[in-house]
């Protein structure tokens, strides 16, 4: 068998350029002669947009996912002392925005769908547990309504890790809108990307929503008064406009994520040798959008290897 040529990286940077070049260039130049860079009104009205979309009542855009997540433990009162209960298969991220806070970050196993798992999570509990902190992982949804009955039983909160998870759903709910607030993530290989960091948090709570939009801009309120010790953590402009002109498509894209999905379904499901994501049409309950689709494989490094020999990288390549 011959070697195929063509290379395939992880994720294709200048695509994210290319596929709409000249409406970009048009963004750029329209932010620009505004000199509209920071909170101005393509902000608002992405995130006005975002809420729409995921059908919740706030949406606060920050610098980057990471930040959204500390951001939103911290409004909700989270830190020293304090444990939060998250995936064990996450991100660094995850994990890294609880101890940010000054609070414990506690892992525990996931199930076969590589979600939480709501036993693990009930297991874990302490009297020092403030917050499950669940991870909607590769455009997946978790067992949401398992975990909300663990939560409301110990009077918890969750706080979704929807970074890889816009316009997942869970029993028609979106991602990120099933806890006191989520998190999603922009940077620019995920399934909507920015050209550069970029993130935002969801909420239906209001003191929660004016606590975040506050912090994100040093502690400043509407009147311009700083009312509390912030940060600097704002969504630049251009990147909400940009986010903007792609969310408009977007369900075009998780339609077309979702079709790549059913064909990798099809052709792969009678080899053995690998465990393969759910099948788009397996579960009425869930809507998968597929920001990864992640297999397991029982020669899990001779398969990394045979595929590299052939042109196709399957660990994150940073552009």
């Amino acid at each position: 068998m011959s070697k195929i040529t063509r290379e395939v990286p992880f994720f294709n940077y200048p695509y994210l350029f290319e596929s709409n070049e000249e409406d970009f260039i048009e963004i750029f130049k329209d932010v620009g002669k505004r000199g509209a860079y920071i909170l101005q009104k393509d902000l608002s009205q992405f995130e006005s947009d975002l809420a729409k979309y995921c059908k919740v009542k706030y949406a606060i855009g920050v610098a980057n996912g990471t930040d959204a997540i500390w951001l939103a433990l911290e409004a909700a009162g989270i830190g020293e002392g304090d444990e939060v209960i998250l995936s064990s298969h996450t991100y660094i991220a995850t994990a890294g925005a609880v101890a940010f806070v000054k609070a414990k970050p506690v892992p525990v196993e996931c199930k076969e769908d590589w979600m939480i798992d709501p036993v693990a999570v009930e297991a874990a509990i302490t009297p020092k547990t403030k917050a499950i902190l669940p991870t909607q992982l590769n455009g997946r949804c978790c067992d949401m309504d398992a975990l909300r009955a663990i939560a409301i039983k110990h009077d918890l909160i969750i706080i979704e890790d929807a970074a890889q998870a816009l316009g997942a759903k869970y029993k028609g709910e979106f991602a990120g809108t099933m806890g006191l607030a989520g998190t999603i993530s922009f940077y620019p290989a995920k399934t909507l990307g920015s050209f550069g960091d970029a993130g935002a948090i969801l909420t239906n709570d209001k003191d929660l929503y004016d606590k975040m939009r506050f912090a994100r801009d040093h502690g400043r309120n509407d009147d311009g008064e700083f009312i509390m010790w912030g940060y600097n953590s704002r969504m630049d402009n251009f990147q909400a406009a940009i986010l903007n002109y792609k969310l408009a498509y977007y369900d075009d894209e998780v339609k077309r994520r979702r079709e790549i999905a059913s064909l990798y379904h099809q052709e792969l499901s009678e080899l053995n040798q690998i465990k393969l994501p759910q099948n788009p049409i397996a579960n009425v309950d869930y809507f998968d959008v597929y920001q990864n689709y992640e297999i397991r494989a029982e020669k899990r490094e001779e398969l990394r290897e045979f595929l590299k020999e052939n042109g196709f990288y399957l660990s994150i390549d940073r552009g």
